[in-house]
């Protein structure tokens, strides 16, 4: 019988990686010098993450899917998507600056890579003072215009910056021009896809004097000129409700703050679900038994669950995401 799933977390080095994945989130990245990335649940190749509790620890996520099929994802799911787990959910710190950047949709993904396209979501679980994240352009922009302003070296002063604090989100679909300021910890909902086309990084150098690689040309290609809604998702967190922040045909990504236990009924999804705690622990109960959640930490609830409870232990917050 499956049950709800904990993975070990996939802990990656970044030129712009700091700690706040080991102070805001309580994660031991140790032996690295930094951690720019934590891929709690992925399914990618090489880098799927393995279970960490219950009698499948040890097989990772990419075996499960290919054993347990529909029973795991949802029957409709794997109708859509076969062996590939469908989504990547990932911590990114950056203590500066990511490069500009762009992903491909599933059209130029799957011409030139064989793979899928890459849309995604971020949820600021911190920002210091005069954090900002670039999401999109600030005016219209042309393929040639963009060019000259590249080779001018003006490309920042089209940019379109907002400033971010707590709790503020933002949807960056397949082809939008976007990247994460430094000071931010935030949470990542993505395509299950690990493409990304740099289009400028500030002149940076890596630990070897050598500027990173740029993809200017793919980028071009990439980039969805007329993609023009940049704004950010910035409401209240109200409580004992769950609060939709973003639906498309990817994910669906709630959020729940809560102090009260609720119970979740997922008929008619055919889909798993996966909480992510940003705060707080929360108990979860299904038929079968109970496991617990901390902040930093993620479940994957597989499709044949039809219910849970989830209760707080203290007033709680979570990311809920499934496959709409």
């Amino acid at each position: 019988m499956l049950y709800p799933l904990k993975f070990k977390p996939i802990y990656k080095e970044k030129i712009w990686g700091g700690d706040k994945v080991k102070r805001f989130l309580n994660k031991n990245f140790s032996p690295l010098k930094n951690c720019g990335e934590a891929w709690e649940i992925s399914g990618i190749d090489a880098e799927s993450n393995v279970v960490s509790n219950g009698f499948l620890a040890g097989n990772t996520l990419a075996e499960l899917v290919e054993v347990y099929m529909g029973d795991l994802v949802g029957e409709r799911v794997f109708d859509s998507f076969g062996l590939e787990f469908p989504l990547l959910i990932k911590f990114i710190d950056a203590k500066e600056t990511l490069s500009v950047q762009v992903h491909p949709d599933d059209a130029l993904a799957g011409k030139l890579h064989h793979s899928n396209g890459k849309t995604e979501m971020w949820y600021v679980i911190d920002a210091e003072k005069d954090a900002v994240l670039n999401i999109g352009f600030n005016q219209p922009v042309t393929h040639s215009l963009l060019e000259e302003c590249i080779a001018k070296g003006t490309l920042e002063q089209m940019l379109n910056f907002v400033s971010v604090q707590a709790d503020d989100a933002a949807f960056i679909p397949a082809g939008k021009v976007h990247a994460i300021g430094k000071g931010i910890l935030l949470a990542e909902i993505q395509q299950s896809s690990d493409l990304t086309y740099r289009l400028y990084d500030y002149n940076r150098k890596d630990e070897q004097g050598k500027y990173r690689e740029l993809h200017v040309k793919q980028a071009f290609e990439a980039i969805h000129y007329h993609e023009v809604n940049n704004d950010l998702i910035s409401r209240p967190c109200k409580k004992n409700i769950t609060d939709n922040l973003v639906t498309n045909p990817y994910f669906v990504c709630n959020r729940i703050v809560f102090d009260q236990s609720v119970e979740k009924i997922y008929e008619g999804i055919d889909s798993f679900v996966i909480y992510i705690c940003l705060d707080g622990t929360v108990a979860l109960q299904y038929d079968e038994g109970e496991e617990h959640l901390s902040k930093g930490e993620c479940v994957l609830v597989p499709a044949c669950i039809d219910s849970v409870i989830l209760t707080p232990l203290s007033t709680s917050k979570l990311l809920e995401v499934y496959i709409g």
